[in-house]
This record gives C-alpha cells, structure tokens and sequence, in this order.
C-alpha cells in the first residue's frame, strides 16, 4: 500500500517510532560494566599512588571517562539523534561556565601562607563582651 495513502514499513515516518531500533547487545552492557570495574579499579589504585599535584587530574580523567560510558551506552546517548544529545552539550556547557566561575574566585583571592588560625579572631571578640 506504499504510495496511495497507506503506511509503508520502511518509509522514514515508521522508523522514528520503531520500538526495535535501539536494542544493545548483552554484550556491550557487559563490556560497558567490565570497563567500569576497571574504572574503578584504577581509581582506587591511583588514590593510594602519591603523583602530587597529578593526583586530581588523573582521578578527574577517570572519572570523566567512566561517566562518559553511562552517558554514551546506559543513558542511550550514542544511539539517539534526538533532542538529548543537545540537552547533554548545554549540561556540559554549563559545567564549563560554573567551573570557570568557580576556578576564577578560587584562583584570584589572596590566600595566606601560614593563616593564623581561630586565635587572630580572639582580640575582635573581646570588643564585642
């Protein structure tokens, strides 16, 4: 009936509600979980390895790429061509703006190198009883 009005199986409206389009393989959720296994593994091995300054970035590199499997495979990122993936670039977008904002009041302020502690507020509180 392609053609008079009818619905054809392989016209492009039929494939935007195919409920079979997105099935994953077993196997890929168990490569998927494997690899977070490792993920965590590896985090928990580095934690305990003194890298110095390093240590932030390689647990934030793991961290990002284990959350880049959930997003991609568990939360059907990597097969959807809708309005997630947009959703999920702004979330990221934003991230980077917050994270600026963030870094850039951290970074600026005049820290201290040997703050004096609780016992510099002292001779102000006696002004106040």
């Amino acid at each position: 009936m392609s053609g008079h009005g009818g619905h054809d199986d392989n016209s492009k409206n039929s494939k935007l509600f195919d409920p079979t389009e997105h099935v994953v393989p077993i196997s890929t959720y168990i490569g998927v979980f494997v690899a977070l296994m490792v993920g965590t593994a590896l985090t928990t091995i580095v934690a305990d390895i003194d890298l110095g300054k390093w240590n932030t970035v390689v647990a934030l590199f793991i961290a990002v790429c284990k959350m880049l499997l959930v997003v991609l495979f568990f939360m059907h990122v990597k097969y959807n061509r809708s309005l997630s993936r947009i959703v999920i670039v702004a979330a990221f977008f934003w991230l980077a703006i917050m994270i600026t904002l963030a870094s850039s009041d951290e970074l600026t302020r005049g820290w201290e190198i040997n703050p004096a502690g609780w016992g510099a507020i002292l001779p102000y509180l006696r002004s106040f009883f």
